[in-house]
């Protein structure tokens, strides 16, 4: 008889359901070792953070002590005077244009006769990237949207695409709905410690909180997605035997997980994220409380899952306590600014310049329900003044007009005019991270609105630093936004203040303002290095002009014989830091590295 062949189709087994489980979790092995190799390229960087001892205090929790005597600072203007300078005349030659002039007195004059007066200590500088890199960085600033770059969106990209291999290499949902299942289980440790104010990720990455939230919202997202997918999995295949009714009883604890987390996702739209924010808080406080113990119910095969979610979010709570306290602030309102001005005098340590607290004030003055709402303001001033700490909060919506009232109704206290509440205060947070300011040669400030507190504290620290030998800035530029130019009243002398005590560092203020009432142009005193100018401000030419003055400077020993870089931070809503980053990346190349790089930090 004839002999017959037959060709044999290898056919590929689907992954089993262990099988599955172990794929899922070196997936996540891989993101790891991903965010573990940021964190080795960043090393560097964070290691320039702490290059002073003190520096370990810093930006990690709140304090209060007994101000130091500022005797040496004196003694060294007190020794620039005797040379036959005053601080005026200093400033007076540099707004004039002697900037040179004054520079090198600077440099000549203090760092080398009066040595013995302040020991010098210039910060180390750590660019984000090498020189080669640089047009990497001017690509990944391409905003898609308001506020949203071209490098969120390809990290979000390759998220996706890492979830989609996870879930859907040799598996179907239809046949295999319990891969999607593992999918979403091994993400939630991630969304937990990329939610949380004290973000595990975010400090070995050295990025705030606020930096990552959009990957908190997205990996969210796709957690949704999966456990539906693995819940419509289910449904279909009980569907086709006939079994939903009897399936779904024992499938209580899963379902009310999944409701759980569908409500937390209904709760987190934009539409209660910006307009009804302690609902979605609260909402999410609710989904958690129920999920976690349903998804324990559902399968015990995920509790180490859900104990790493526990364990992130339990330590997150803690730190936060450690890090709150309950003072006594007096709030003032500022009518042209539209603001309230809250000062805390009991604490005036342990922030950097930049960052951020979140407020609650324990008063039935903002309604029933208003000592449970928490607040972020940008801390407006630098550590260690007799002030304390010092916010602005503008009167934009029912809370913040609340406190605008009530502070009206201040009366006289020992502090002077203002009226006395208890808050608590958590923080602080965000900031320049691994970021050092004085380490760069120039700096320029755009903020728009109430976005000028963290150019004050940033621009008052450079300041100070400057004045104690620890600065490399050489010339510092700030562009407030605002629309009506009596903002620029109450902040006025503070303004001037800046300008005044930069002795070696000059300092340009310019103020555009986008309406006036019944068309007068407003005028201010005039000051040198301060303008009001009507129209939105042209920053390429800002940014430009400044890096023209910091490259004509030279290199020097603050440099120690190289520029170290322009750093341009950014305040206020989302378009203003898109037309920053549209202006920087404008910049010529060849013109970005004479000054050594330009670096972007929004807040």
């Amino acid at each position: 008889m004839p002999s017959t062949s037959s060709t044999i189709t290898p056919v590929i087994p689907p992954v089993s359901a262990h099988g599955a489980e172990s794929l899922v979790y070196h997936v996540v092995l891989f993101l790891l070792s991903i965010v573990g190799f940021v964190v080795l390229l960043r090393i560097p960087r964070a290691f320039a953070r702490f290059w002073r001892p003190s520096e370990w205090l810093n930006g990690h929790i709140l304090w209060h002590s007994s101000l130091r005597s500022r005797s040496r600072l004196k003694k060294r203007a007190k020794t620039y005077q005797d040379d036959g300078l005053s601080e005026s005349t200093s400033v007076k030659e540099a707004k004039e244009g002697s900037t040179n002039d004054s520079h090198t007195l600077y440099y000549t004059g203090t760092t080398a006769e009066h040595a013995n007066d302040v020991a010098v200590s210039y910060p180390p500088h750590m660019s984000t990237c090498p020189r080669l890199l640089r047009q990497l960085v001017t690509l990944h600033r391409i905003r898609l949207a308001p506020g949203f770059s071209i490098s969120q969106a390809f990290v979000m990209l390759f998220y996706f695409a890492t979830l989609s291999y996870a879930g859907f290499y040799k598996s179907s949902p239809f046949s295999d709905p319990v891969r999607t299942g593992w999918v979403a289980i091994a993400q939630l440790p991630f969304v937990f410690a990329l939610g949380t104010k004290n973000n595990i990720l975010g400090m070995l990455l050295g990025f705030t909180y606020e930096k990552l939230n959009y990957l908190h919202r997205f990996i969210g997202r796709l957690v949704i997605i999966c456990a539906n997918i693995h819940s419509l999995g289910y449904f279909y295949k009980w569907s086709i035997a006939g079994t939903f009714r009897q399936n779904l009883q024992f499938s209580f604890w899963g379902l009310l997980g999944l409701l759980a987390v569908d409500f937390m996702f209904l709760f987190s739209l934009s539409i209660f994220r910006n307009r009804f924010h302690n609902v979605m808080f609260y909402s999410h406080l609710i989904g958690i409380g129920i999920a976690i113990p349903a998804l324990w119910m559902h399968k015990p095969s995920m509790i180490p899952w859900l104990c790493g979610c526990m364990g992130l979010y339990g330590l997150d709570r803690v730190v936060r306590l450690l890090k709150t306290r309950i003072s006594t602030a007096i709030i003032r309102p500022l009518p042209e600014l539209n603001t309230t001005r809250i000062e805390i005098p009991n604490i005036n340590r342990g922030w950097r310049a930049g960052q951020h607290i979140r407020l609650r004030v324990l008063s039935s003055g903002l309604g029933l329900f208003g000592w449970t709402e928490v607040h972020p303001f940008t801390i407006a001033n630098v550590s260690g003044t007799e002030e304390g700490l010092v916010l602005l909060a503008k009167k934009s919506g029912r809370w913040t007009s609340a406190l605008y009232d009530m502070a009206k109704t201040s009366g006289y206290t020992e502090a002077g005019h203002g009226h006395r509440v208890k808050v608590a205060v958590e923080g602080p947070y965000g900031g320049p991270c691994h970021a050092i300011f004085a380490s760069y040669s120039a700096a320029i400030f755009v903020v728009g609105g109430s976005g000028i507190t963290f150019a004050l504290s940033s621009i008052q620290d450079l300041i100070r630093e400057d004045l104690a030998g620890r600065s490399r800035v050489k010339t510092i530029t700030l562009i407030w936004a605002v629309q009506d130019p009596a903002a620029l009243q109450p902040l006025l002398p503070l303004l001037v203040t800046l300008i005044q005590s930069s002795t070696y560092t000059p300092v340009q203020i310019a103020v555009h303002y986008t309406r006036a009432h019944h068309g007068e142009k407003p005028t201010v005193p005039r000051i040198p290095g301060l303008s009001l100018t009507p129209g939105r401000p042209r920053v390429a030419k800002v940014v430009e002009a400044a890096l023209a003055k910091a490259v004509a400077l030279g290199a020097g020993p603050k440099d120690e014989e190289r520029i170290s870089g322009m750093l341009v931070g950014v305040c206020g809503p989302p378009g203003l830091g898109d037309d920053v980053s549209r202006a920087v990346a404008t910049i010529d190349p060849a013109r970005r590295d004479q000054v050594g790089g330009i670096e972007m930090h929004e807040e």
